[in-house]
């Protein structure tokens, strides 16, 4: 028998999220115990600022990445959003469980549509890719930079006077929120978060027990489209932070991935959709960067905003879905 100590953040999300992986590795195998351990991460000691200007991705995984290597826990339970494309050397990411739903809400207290929302409304996010598709869609829209956990940032609806929010479906379902006020901001308008919804375990690179066990609840569908959806992420991924979203889905034998890069106002916007054979998830998340980056991605990246078109959109019927 092992006792698996599993490195969490302290929210309550988080710790949703590990007990989730908890139960399906008790469900494969009764005969070990399993312990959480909470670890303070840089993005949850720092919420008076967003997360753009205090080094963007990495910054809930950093210290849960430490105690891993360092040995103080066996297993790391992360929202694959959270992930940088790079991890490293010593660690590998052993499973990847069944996507929740990758779509982006906003909520309201009147269920409003997004169509719907009076002139000038004020919605909290401080996701850069949430702010300039929202700017594309409502150019009239006021954004308040939020921070906190899911709880809080529902809460600033009443306490800071918004009229809504903008948070993920996956965090919210998995909490059990009602969702009679959510909207949902279907994928096809508004791209996701690389990895949005999944879930991925991350092991010491050499420990061969714990990577056997998580291939038992590994989701081989939602690997291929996150791991292609990463490595799209890995191409772009440049120094200064830019909105940026990529959403894979599994079509019949096929993977339709799709990758986003937006200036911050949302009026200048590239997307391309890419398919291919579903197993070639991996070449086809490099033909995604490599189209998105002759498609003028890298401009963007580098803030050279002004040498850009205005909306570069690749609709259905050419080769790829917008």
């Amino acid at each position: 028998m092992r006792k698996i100590r599993v490195g969490s953040r302290a929210s309550l999300l988080a710790l949703t999220q590990a007990e989730i992986i908890i139960q399906m590795l008790k469900e494969k195998f009764p005969q070990h115990q399993y312990e959480i351990i909470k670890i303070k991460t840089l993005g949850d000691k720092i919420l008076d600022k967003t997360l753009d200007k205090i080094g963007g991705k990495g910054l809930f995984v950093k210290e849960i990445q430490a105690a891993l290597m360092e040995g103080h826990i066996d297993l790391a339970v992360h929202s694959m959003k959270d992930m940088p494309a790079e991890a490293p050397e010593e660690l590998m990411l052993a499973a990847i469980t069944k996507r929740e739903d990758p779509r982006d809400v906003l909520v309201t207290k009147k269920a409003y549509k997004l169509e719907n929302l009076p002139s000038s409304a004020i919605i909290g996010t401080s996701s850069l890719r949430r702010k300039a598709q929202l700017l594309r869609l409502r150019e009239d829209i006021k954004l308040q930079d939020i921070r906190g956990n899911v709880g809080t940032r529902l809460g600033k609806i009443d306490t800071d006077g918004l009229d809504g929010v903008i948070l993920a479906a996956a965090g919210l379902n998995r909490l059990g929120y009602d969702p009679k006020d959510f909207y949902y901001l279907e994928t096809e308008e508004f791209t996701p978060a690389v990895g949005q919804g999944a879930l991925g375990c991350e092991i010491r690179r050499n420990d061969e027990e714990l990577h056997n066990m998580l291939q038992q609840i590994n989701d081989p569908d939602t690997h291929h489209c996150v791991m292609g959806e990463r490595i799209f992420l890995k191409l772009l991924e440049g120094g200064c932070h830019i909105p940026i979203g990529g959403y894979g889905e599994k079509v019949e034998d096929q993977l339709w991935l799709t990758g986003m890069v937006a200036s911050i106002d949302g009026k200048k916007i590239i997307k391309y959709t890419e398919k291919g054979d579903f197993q070639q998830y991996k070449e086809i998340g490099k033909k995604l960067g490599e189209k998105m980056i002759a498609l003028g991605a890298k401009k963007l990246l580098e803030g050279k905003e002004d040498t850009c078109e205005e909306t570069i959109y690749i609709p259905s019927g050419s080769g790829a879905r917008g």
